[in-house]
């Protein structure tokens, strides 16, 4: 059934306009879902990756796992379907994994999930995705203010986050010259579904994130999703890391 969906959106598009393609990971919620409206009100066609469905007209939605193994079995076959005529793609690394741990205390198969979502998905994404990329596309990391800086009781998912900052520095070299754009995106403090349940809904260490930051408040992900939407069509930004945080307080 998912197969002939997919050949109908080939059909359909056929003597069309320009085909544009989002891919999104995590696009269900949060940053990940108001970046899918801003790309699809720009005529993109929307994939998204994740457990969760996405809400959003048209959407092709494939549900996955990432921190399990082999989950792209079932994509690749369908990306072939699907991408093969594709003019334009945009692939967006949004899903993460965040908890919190230790260098010592860290459990390991925890550990191996933070590193399956955080860093061995997007590569392995990628891989799937590339041959299908013309002049004009680009791949985004969303990373995080934890990409550059550190802070106790977060050690795998600064690791993990420093490591994405690798990825689009070496997608960049690696794609040099082929005009497939990247960047690495690092939000602030964003009012997300993520962000609420690790403080455990406590409205208090929320407002103390935000008196961090140059605004008095938390940032939006209708703001990130603008930003990625800027990189995605401006390849004066390979290879950037961009900071979108408000300006953070030095302490």
């Amino acid at each position: 059934m998912q197969k002939k969906k997919l050949l109908n959106l080939n059909k359909n598009n056929q003597g069309g306009s320009l085909k544009k393609f989002l891919i999104i990971t995590g696009g269900s919620s949060g940053i990940g879902f108001a970046t899918a409206k801003i790309f699809k009100d720009d005529g993109f066609e929307i994939i998204n990756l994740s457990r969760s469905s996405i809400n959003l007209d048209k959407a092709i939605h494939f549900e996955v796992d990432l921190s399990t193994s082999n989950w792209q079995k079932s994509l690749e076959s369908n990306f072939k379907d699907l991408l093969s005529s594709a003019d334009k793609i945009c692939l967006i690394h949004n899903a993460s994994k965040m908890q919190s741990d230790t260098v010592e205390s860290f459990n390991n198969n925890d550990l191996r999930e933070v590193i399956e979502v955080n860093l061995v998905s997007p590569s392995i994404l990628n891989k799937i995705t590339i041959p299908f990329m013309n002049k004009g596309s680009s791949i985004l990391y969303v990373g995080s203010t934890l990409s550059e800086k550190a802070v106790p009781h977060m050690s795998s998912y600064v690791m993990t986050k420093h490591g994405m900052i690798g990825l689009m520095r070496s997608t960049c070299q690696d794609l040099f010259g082929r005009f497939i754009h990247t960047a690495c995106i690092c939000p602030g403090a964003t009012e997300t579904e993520m962000l609420v349940e690790y403080v455990q809904g406590n409205q208090e260490a929320l407002k103390v994130m935000a008196s961090t930051l140059s605004e008095n408040r938390l940032i939006t992900s209708e703001e990130i999703a603008k930003t990625l939407f800027f990189c995605a069509n401006n390849s004066v930004v390979n290879g950037s890391v961009i900071h979108a945080n408000l300006g953070i307080q030095e302490t």
